[in-house]
């Protein structure tokens, strides 16, 4: 993978952690807390990419002007970047105008939820600073990526997720955007309900074939609290280290969670235990 000129190697053998840093008041599993005490919290067990956050996406939730945006999320940027020189950054936002500060700011990667289909000049933006870009595929808006049409694939879940994250790719290659700095996301949560996230976490190998690193997002995703019948998410991080083990089995090789530790020490038991 290359991201602003720098060469890594994720595999699911050796994977990334990325923790996530949301600094919105209104996210669904932290919104409560403090920026603060989450990047205190985050940072004291350093994971290898960190993803900012200043837009709850969560199924509901209303966009945000980008001023609003770059507000919550610049100092972040600026912090951990001064703090943190070779830590990888990643911006969570689906704005180009929010990307390009963050990328000015230190940023890295960018993380686009809505697959590049609410701002396609982002990928403009990735291409210019050479920066990563992670595909996550996504249906509709926050507002509406729950109604039944979103979540219906006749043509199959894994054959139709992986051909929108494909268009998605070439789009992103036509623009600029390198092929090894583009990382794919099937989007748990996204247009999808419990039954479909756990066929695209236990079987990616047609995301797999289009050659792409990819990312498992579950952290205390609602599929998870209905899996474990935890209503509250914060209480959910006992679950997402059983969907952790499960993305490395199934062959992704970026792990996006809140708790870094947990995630940290459940892979590195699974691997003196199960691993030869």
């Amino acid at each position: 993978m290359l991201f602003k000129g720098r060469k890594f190697s994720f595999t699911p053998e050796n994977p990334a952690i990325m923790g996530i840093l949301n600094v919105t008041p209104d996210s669904f599993s932290d919104g409560r807390v403090d920026f603060h005490s989450k990047m205190e919290a985050l940072l004291s067990e350093p994971p290898d990419i960190v993803d900012i956050g200043g837009e709850s996406t969560r199924p509901g939730a209303v966009c945000i002007p980008p001023e609003i945006e770059l507000e919550r999320v610049l100092p972040a940027v600026r912090e951990i970047r001064s703090a943190f020189p070779d830590i990888l950054i990643s911006i969570d936002t689906r704005k180009s105008a929010v990307a390009r500060a963050a990328l000015e700011a230190g940023a890295d990667i960018v993380n686009d939820v809505s697959c590049l289909h609410f701002d396609p000049a982002l990928a403009d933006t990735a291409a210019e600073y050479s920066a990563g870009l992670i595909l996550n595929h996504s249906r509709g808006t926050p507002e509406t990526m729950n109604l039944p049409e979103n979540l219906s694939y006749p043509a199959g879940l894994q054959e139709m997720v992986r051909d929108e994250l494909k268009e998605a790719a070439e789009f992103a290659i036509s623009r600029g955007v390198r092929k090894e700095s583009i990382i794919l996301d099937p989007g748990f949560g996204f247009g999808k309900n419990t039954q479909q996230n756990i066929a695209l976490l236990k079987n990616p190998a047609l995301l797999l074939s289009l050659g792409y690193p990819l990312l498992s997002g579950p952290s205390r995703k609602r599929f998870i609290g209905e899996l474990t019948g935890e209503e509250e998410p914060l209480e959910r991080d006992y679950g997402t280290c059983g969907a952790v083990i499960a993305s490395v089995l199934s062959g992704y090789s970026i792990l996006r969670v809140h708790n870094v530790k947990a995630a940290k020490d459940s892979l590195t038991v699974f691997r003196a235990c199960y691993c030869r």
